[in-house]
Protein backbone atom coordinates (compact mmCIF):
# COMPACT_ATOMS: atom_id res chain seq x y z
CA UNK A 1 0.00 0.00 0.00
CA UNK A 2 2.93 2.19 0.80
CA UNK A 3 4.65 1.70 -2.31
CA UNK A 4 1.68 2.16 -4.45
CA UNK A 5 0.80 5.61 -2.64
CA UNK A 6 4.54 6.65 -3.00
CA UNK A 7 4.28 5.99 -6.60
CA UNK A 8 1.01 8.21 -6.87
CA UNK A 9 2.85 10.70 -4.87
CA UNK A 10 5.72 11.43 -7.02
CA UNK A 11 3.19 10.96 -10.13
CA UNK A 12 1.38 14.04 -8.71
CA UNK A 13 4.29 15.97 -7.83
CA UNK A 14 5.41 15.62 -11.00
CA UNK A 15 2.11 16.86 -12.82
CA UNK A 16 2.22 19.34 -10.18
CA UNK A 17 5.61 21.00 -11.22
CA UNK A 18 4.29 20.64 -14.81
CA UNK A 19 0.84 22.91 -14.49
CA UNK A 20 2.94 25.06 -12.27
CA UNK A 21 5.73 25.89 -14.98
CA UNK A 22 3.01 26.26 -17.62
CA UNK A 23 0.90 28.80 -16.26
CA UNK A 24 1.69 32.29 -17.43
CA UNK A 25 3.36 34.54 -14.76
CA UNK A 26 1.93 37.83 -13.09
CA UNK A 27 4.57 39.97 -14.69
CA UNK A 28 5.18 38.69 -18.22
CA UNK A 29 4.89 35.92 -20.78
CA UNK A 30 6.72 33.06 -19.27
CA UNK A 31 4.44 30.56 -18.99
CA UNK A 32 3.22 28.17 -21.97
CA UNK A 33 -0.23 28.10 -21.50
CA UNK A 34 -2.48 31.35 -21.99
CA UNK A 35 -0.42 33.09 -24.55
CA UNK A 36 -1.45 35.16 -26.84
CA UNK A 37 -3.75 33.49 -29.88
CA UNK A 38 -2.05 30.43 -30.51
CA UNK A 39 -1.96 29.10 -26.41
CA UNK A 40 -2.39 25.88 -26.17
CA UNK A 41 -2.74 25.01 -29.85
CA UNK A 42 -5.81 27.09 -30.06
CA UNK A 43 -7.75 24.30 -27.79
CA UNK A 44 -8.73 27.54 -24.92
CA UNK A 45 -8.63 31.46 -25.40
CA UNK A 46 -6.06 32.83 -22.59
CA UNK A 47 -8.45 32.97 -20.30
CA UNK A 48 -9.83 29.60 -20.33
CA UNK A 49 -6.25 27.88 -19.91
CA UNK A 50 -5.70 30.57 -17.32
CA UNK A 51 -8.64 29.06 -15.37
CA UNK A 52 -7.85 25.24 -16.17
CA UNK A 53 -4.77 25.43 -14.76
CA UNK A 54 -5.22 27.13 -12.04
CA UNK A 55 -7.85 24.11 -11.12
CA UNK A 56 -5.57 22.16 -11.98
CA UNK A 57 -2.97 23.24 -9.79
CA UNK A 58 -5.67 23.35 -6.93
CA UNK A 59 -6.61 19.66 -7.33
CA UNK A 60 -3.06 18.30 -7.68
CA UNK A 61 -1.75 20.13 -4.56
CA UNK A 62 -4.86 18.61 -2.54
CA UNK A 63 -4.11 15.36 -3.91
CA UNK A 64 -0.39 15.85 -3.17
CA UNK A 65 -1.32 16.86 1.04
CA UNK A 66 -3.77 14.18 0.85
CA UNK A 67 -1.57 11.72 0.08
CA UNK A 68 1.34 12.94 1.94
CA UNK A 69 -1.12 13.08 5.03
CA UNK A 70 -2.04 9.55 3.99
CA UNK A 71 1.59 8.17 3.75
CA UNK A 72 2.28 9.80 7.14
CA UNK A 73 -1.02 7.92 8.95
CA UNK A 74 0.22 4.58 7.40
CA UNK A 75 3.67 5.27 8.87
CA UNK A 76 2.47 5.90 12.55
CA UNK A 77 0.36 3.22 12.65
CA UNK A 78 3.53 0.55 11.40
CA UNK A 79 5.85 1.98 13.63
CA UNK A 80 7.18 0.47 16.73
CA UNK A 81 8.46 2.91 18.99
CA UNK A 82 11.36 1.51 20.53
CA UNK A 83 13.75 3.36 23.32
CA UNK A 84 17.77 2.69 23.40
CA UNK A 85 17.24 2.44 27.38
CA UNK A 86 15.19 -0.51 26.67
CA UNK A 87 17.37 -2.29 24.27
CA UNK A 88 20.28 -4.62 25.83
CA UNK A 89 23.84 -4.25 24.14
CA UNK A 90 24.23 -7.51 22.08
CA UNK A 91 27.57 -9.30 23.01
CA UNK A 92 30.48 -8.60 20.35
CA UNK A 93 31.56 -11.94 19.31
CA UNK A 94 35.49 -12.27 18.12
CA UNK A 95 36.75 -14.96 16.07
CA UNK A 96 40.34 -14.76 17.81
CA UNK A 97 40.73 -14.50 21.84
CA UNK A 98 42.07 -11.05 23.01
CA UNK A 99 45.87 -11.89 23.61
CA UNK A 100 47.68 -9.60 26.97
CA UNK A 101 50.93 -9.22 26.59
CA UNK A 102 53.65 -11.12 27.75
CA UNK A 103 55.39 -7.95 29.43
CA UNK A 104 53.74 -4.75 30.94
CA UNK A 105 53.95 -1.70 29.37
CA UNK A 106 56.26 0.56 30.34
CA UNK A 107 55.28 3.13 32.71
CA UNK A 108 55.68 6.98 31.57
CA UNK A 109 58.02 8.64 34.02
CA UNK A 110 58.72 12.16 34.57
CA UNK A 111 62.38 13.57 32.88
CA UNK A 112 64.49 13.33 35.13
CA UNK A 113 66.91 16.00 36.27
CA UNK A 114 70.92 15.39 35.36
CA UNK A 115 73.11 16.35 38.74
CA UNK A 116 76.28 18.07 38.59
CA UNK A 117 79.27 16.05 38.54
Amino acid sequence: MQTLLLVIEILVAIALVVVVLMQRSEGGALGIGGGGGGGLGGLFSARGASDTLTRTTAILGIMFFVICLALNLLVKHTYVQRSILDSQAAPTRTTEPVRKPATPAPTQQSPSIPTPH
